[in-house]
């Protein structure tokens, strides 16, 4: 059976972080609850789509999925079970923020069968946590990451950021050293973005306004980066891909069915699914959602931005993301793809990249060097067809 991957968008947050630009917001629980009676009927009416493939991984993000009561969430998974074909050994994770757990609702995805859990942590440290508008403490989220591990759970992710205003060097060294004392099977680890229309956008530049510019420079930036993979392969973690790391084993399958052009299936709003050669998104607006699967049975209605991948843009994107994991390409899976030796396609960007050092060849493989990951967007734009 071909593979297939789940994604499931839960909207909605106890607060909306500071520089969060997600799909998410506050929402009142009669609300949430309308929504899961939509996403599962979503599910209900894409049966179809999920005939004849094996569901490898289902993933549960947000916003905040662990907001949710756990016996919906066990509803949204069950109903997945019952239309869809999950495999005996399918990754299952759901996001979680501390301050939402409780040990019902991981007794309750232990019974939905979801086996691993991502910790929404970004700073060991309480004062960069205020800033960026979390509503946890480090001893909330030590309060979560116990209560998961008491509940058995064996394979657990913790998000970290860096580049963060007013973070340093020595701040986020100390986020990295504690967090690795826990031990964590897998690790995912991005730098800053400041997006527009974000309450931190807004703070900055009120600050840059003042004289007082709060983000770490360029140079600290690149610190941090090269800092991260340092403490963590110290620890045990192996980079896989540029942002992630894990304990041999515990790569994430989802993230790496995304990078490795996996077809999935969102389902919520804004939910993005790649089906059948084709891309396409879910409408963004919520109470739309809602109203179009209390009113309709046909799921098309709910698509937009659907796009035909021809041949061209499938070999870009298996370029563009496969180059993201550390191990790079396969040559001969390029072959089964597509039936073209890449030596034909980009034979004259290979040799150039490899002879300025951006990327090495080992056997089959073909994967960007240390210096090709740390200015990896231009790189990546040589495959451009």
């Amino acid at each position: 059976m071909k593979q297939l991957e789940i994604y499931i968008h839960i909207p909605f947050c106890v607060k909306k972080c500071y520089y969060c630009d997600f799909l998410s917001a506050k929402s009142d629980e009669g609300t949430m609850h309308n929504y899961v009676r939509a996403l599962i009927k979503e599910i209900e009416l894409s049966a179809h789509k999920m005939q004849g493939y094996s569901i490898r991984s289902v993933f549960v993000g947000g916003g905040t999925p662990s907001i949710l009561e756990g016996e919906w969430i066990e509803q949204i998974i069950g109903a997945l079970r019952d239309k869809g074909n999950i495999a005996d050994d399918a990754e299952i994770t759901i996001e979680c923020n501390p301050g939402t757990l409780t040990r019902e609702k991981i007794d309750s995805y232990l019974k939905a069968g979801i086996n691993r859990i991502s910790i929404g942590l970004q700073s060991a440290n309480d004062n960069e946590l205020k800033m960026l508008g979390r509503i946890h403490t480090w001893d909330d989220f030590l309060a979560s990451y116990n209560m998961v591990r008491e509940a058995g759970i064996d394979n657990v992710n913790v998000d970290l950021m860096s580049a963060l205003p007013i973070q340093t060097k020595n701040s986020y060294e100390q986020t990295l050293e504690k967090v690795c004392a826990l031990n964590p099977e897998h690790i995912s680890a991005y730098s800053l973005i400041v997006e527009d229309e974000t309450p931190l956008k807004a703070w900055l530049e009120s600050e840059d306004d003042k004289g007082n510019n709060l983000l770490p420079s360029e140079d600290e930036e690149r610190v941090m980066y090269y800092l991260t993979k340092k403490v963590l392969e110290k620890h045990g973690y192996k980079r896989y891909e540029i942002s992630n790391y894990a304990k041999p084993g515990k790569e994430c399958i989802h993230n790496l069915g995304y990078w490795e052009r996996v077809e999935y299936l969102g389902f919520g709003i804004g939910a993005a699914s790649l089906y059948q050669s084709v891309r396409y998104n879910n409408i963004e607006e919520l109470y739309k959602y809602i109203a179009f699967l209390d009113e309709y049975a046909d799921v098309d209605r709910l698509h937009v931005n659907l796009v035909s991948l021809s041949t061209n843009d499938q070999i870009e994107e298996f370029m563009f993301l496969g180059l993201r994991k550390v191990k790079g390409v396969d040559t001969e899976k390029f072959k089964e793809m597509f039936s073209r030796d890449i030596n034909l396609v980009y034979g004259n960007q290979l040799d150039k990249l490899e002879r300025q050092g951006f990327l090495t060849r080992e056997g089959n493989n073909i994967r960007l060097t240390e210096k090709g990951i740390d200015v990896s967007n231009i790189v990546l734009a040589n495959f451009m067809l």
